[in-house]
């Protein structure tokens, strides 16, 4: 299987603090790190903007990345929510396995309440 980590903005601590617990939850992350503030600058609605958000790092798998995109989709209150994935070329080999064995629960719980 193959690790990815995802990269989600939230207006908040609070917002991003219950994504990464909705996300846990449902097991489709093993892991996410919340920045507490990093300093955005982006195009809306055709207009040049800025705000202080918090920055996700959540680790999963590529297999969960769909059911994680809707889920951050269900509990984020922007329209649009970031939400970019970037796959993982290396790295400690137990600890992708355990990345992996954190969110083969949720696949199994995802399937089965479709």
């Amino acid at each position: 299987m193959e690790a990815i980590v995802v990269f989600v903005t939230a207006k908040d601590l609070e917002e991003g603090r219950r994504v990464a617990r909705g996300l846990l939850e449902d097991r489709l992350a093993a892991c996410v790190n919340i920045v507490g503030s990093v300093e955005s600058h982006y195009w809306w609605e055709d207009k040049l903007e800025d705000a202080q958000e918090c920055l996700l790092i959540v680790k999963s798998m590529r297999a969960h990345l769909d059911a994680l995109v809707e889920r951050v989709k269900s509990l984020h209150s922007y329209t649009v929510p970031e939400t970019v994935a970037m796959q993982v070329c290396g790295g400690n080999a137990d600890y992708l396995s355990w990345v992996q064995t954190e969110t083969r629960t949720g696949a199994a719980a995802n399937k089965s309440s479709a």
